[in-house]
């Protein structure tokens, strides 16, 4: 095993720990805006089936971006809120 040996195995454990480090940089992230999304869409579904069932007691919540972002976001207690800004007005 020469001098030319350690350089490349160097040089590869380099790349390969290049490649983790650049790889969980840009996977963090895109976990997160995953989170996000999957949340909002199971906000929205919450949503559709509160006001399937609100069409009984009259209290209905619009199905829009904001209101499933919330959701997505905050969860039951975002529910929660827009359930008392709801009321409210």
């Amino acid at each position: 095993m020469g001098v030319a040996d350690i350089g490349i195995i160097l040089a590869y454990s380099a790349g390969i720990m290049l490649v983790f480090m650049v790889s969980w940089i840009f996977v963090k992230p895109l976990k997160f805006l995953g989170k996000l999304i999957l949340n909002s869409l199971l906000g929205a579904l919450f949503l559709i089936i509160f006001n399937y069932f609100g069409q009984y007691t009259g209290i209905y919540i619009g199905v829009n971006v904001v209101s499933a972002l919330l959701l997505g976001i905050l969860g039951i207690p975002g529910f929660i809120a827009i359930l008392i800004v709801k009321l409210l007005i």
